[in-house]
């Protein structure tokens, strides 16, 4: 099996430079970054007093939160197709 091409990119999550290597495109890696920070911040405003541990954990459950909902949302929507196609 061939190894996929590695992508090494630097980004700012929360005022810390990170270099994150994937195999998903820079604009990926970059997109996915932003979506944290901006989660961190939107947390930090709402939490100032908040220490960066219990801020990168909040944010971490708050993004898997809305993970499981798509997910929860993307299989009844698969079911539903299923179900439409077999009638």
């Amino acid at each position: 099996m061939a190894e996929q091409q590695k992508t090494r990119v630097t980004v700012d999550i929360y005022g810390q430079q990170y270099t994150i290597v994937g195999t998903e495109s820079s604009s990926h890696i970059r997109l996915v970054a932003s979506i944290v920070d901006d989660k961190m911040r939107e947390i930090s405003e709402k939490n100032p007093t908040l220490d960066i541990n219990k801020l990168a954990v909040l944010t971490a459950v708050n993004i898997v939160h809305d993970y499981i909902k798509l997910k929860e949302e993307y299989d009844r929507l698969l079911q539903k197709l299923h179900k439409e196609k077999d009638e």
